[in-house]
């Protein structure tokens, strides 16, 4: 692993912009912390304080971001992107992220804004570093292109609207933030769990011999190693979007059909698209249905969903334990100590569960209306196909890194394509009754 030596000045730059939040914070917009992360984690208000401060030093504030070299970020399009929406004399319009995404998106790009709860799907939630339309294998990064056809195209069917009348450098700008953002939102995850598995309380010996537990704090502005262990993370966070366009899948030029296809040619590659669909080696209506409508499997969840099931069902869990654990007669002081410690965790999970938005199931989609979120260039579907759609029950059936071998050939996930951009002009009692429809895997 590459190690970074970094002077301390960022981590000290932490502690000022931490102090200088104590004035005036309710005029000034806030990044807010995972707190289902930190629940979980059971991470105290001590660390959530220093977690915050070194994410400070690292990444600056919402209206003035800061980027470390080694994160590849273009400063000057944060600041055009950061702050508050205005226009300076020259007509170049600022705060652009504020100005178009926050009432969405949110502040921290939690996909929490004010109208989020009124949309359906929810707007993303970028903290993860997950996006779900783009040319690269699965488990890769989007690249900056992907960010920016999303961008200039939206995603129908949704409430993300297309920003093509931007000027290229305002969409530019707003790219770079998006990816501040979700850059930000991972190494406040791993901050999260470094300080989870690394710190806590250690024994130390006081000056009459007792052993006594003492918090080690996590300040990587006085700790080298510490800092040393922060900067090997941000070097595992940039890894894989660095590597993004090495992880381009670049369709087999012999499997790609030709133009001047005849129409036998096509019918006969929508056949085989139909066959592979119904059938257990693509098995794609075991979510989309024997009608293709969406009506399969519609019980799974998103990442980002599944993280609050887990949550009210781990919260559910915990007040049950201690139900059952307060009720017995033999505990001991140790005992009730622990039993109080969790009934403050459980208040503290109880009160994050109002925050949240309900779960949402993931709909799988309805091919026969002719909407395609993640854009309708046959290599889009292709992609969708290929790789699946990183974050959602949607999985690939191509290779899932260059060099590998994928579950279809590229010339079946081809015939997939085409038996897909056929179906809003096929009759929804079309499948015919001799074809197999594998109904055993349908999940109603």
């Amino acid at each position: 692993m590459k190690r970074y030596v970094v002077a301390p000045r960022f981590f000290a730059l932490a502690v000022c912009c931490l102090a200088a939040l104590g004035c005036n914070q309710s005029s000034a917009p806030q990044f807010r912390l995972n707190m289902i992360q930190m629940a979980v984690n059971e991470t105290n208000e001590d660390y959530q304080e220093e977690i915050a401060n070194v994410l400070a030093g690292m990444f600056g504030t919402p209206d003035e971001p800061f980027a470390l070299p080694e994160t590849g970020l273009d400063q000057t399009r944060l600041d055009l992107a950061a702050g508050p929406a205005w226009s300076d004399e020259q007509g170049v319009n600022r705060g652009l992220y504020r100005k178009h995404c926050v009432h969405c998106h949110g502040v921290s790009g939690d996909g929490k804004g004010p109208t989020a709860l009124f949309l359906n799907p929810y707007p993303r939630d970028y903290r993860k570093g997950v996006f779900k339309f783009k040319t690269t294998y699965n488990a890769a990064k989007p690249t900056d292109d992907d960010l920016h056809r999303v961008l200039n195209n939206g995603v129908p069917g949704t409430s993300m609207p297309a920003f093509s009348l931007l000027f290229s450098s305002e969409r530019e700008a707003l790219v770079e933030y998006v990816k501040y953002l979700a850059i930000r939102g991972e190494m406040e995850t791993r901050l999260a769990d470094y300080v989870f598995n690394e710190l806590g309380d250690e024994e130390v010996e006081g000056e009459n011999g007792e052993v006594a537990l003492k918090r080690i704090a996590f300040n990587p502005g006085g700790d080298a190693d510490q800092r040393d262990a922060v900067m090997e993370i941000l070097a595992e966070v940039m890894e894989p979007w660095q590597a993004a366009g090495e992880n381009v899948i670049v369709p087999e030029e012999d499997a790609i059909p030709e133009d001047e296809r005849t129409p036998d040619e096509i019918a006969a590659s929508i056949d085989k698209g139909r066959e592979l669909f119904y059938g257990p080696k693509a098995n794609c209506v075991k979510c989309h249905g024997p009608t293709a409508l969406g009506d399969g499997q519609r019980t799974d969840y998103d990442v980002w969903n599944k993280e609050v099931v887990e949550f009210v069902t781990g919260t559910e869990g915990m007040e049950r334990s201690i139900t059952e654990e307060a009720a017995q007669d033999d505990l001991s002081d140790e005992d009730r100590a622990d039993l109080a410690r969790r009934r403050e965790l459980l208040a503290e999970r109880q009160q994050i569960l109002n925050m949240l938005f309900p779960a949402r199931n993931a709909i799988p989609r309805n091919l026969r209306a002719g909407v395609y979120r993640g854009g309708i260039r046959r290599r889009d579907i292709f992609c969708r196909v290929h790789a699946g759609i990183a974050g959602t029950p949607m999985p690939g059936v191509g290779a899932a890194s260059p060099g590998g071998q994928g579950t279809l050939t590229e010339v079946e996930i081809w015939n997939i394509v085409d038996y897909v951009l056929s179906l809003p002009y096929e009759a929804p009692s079309t499948p015919l009754p001799e074809l197999d429809v594998n109904p055993e895997a349908i999940i109603n």
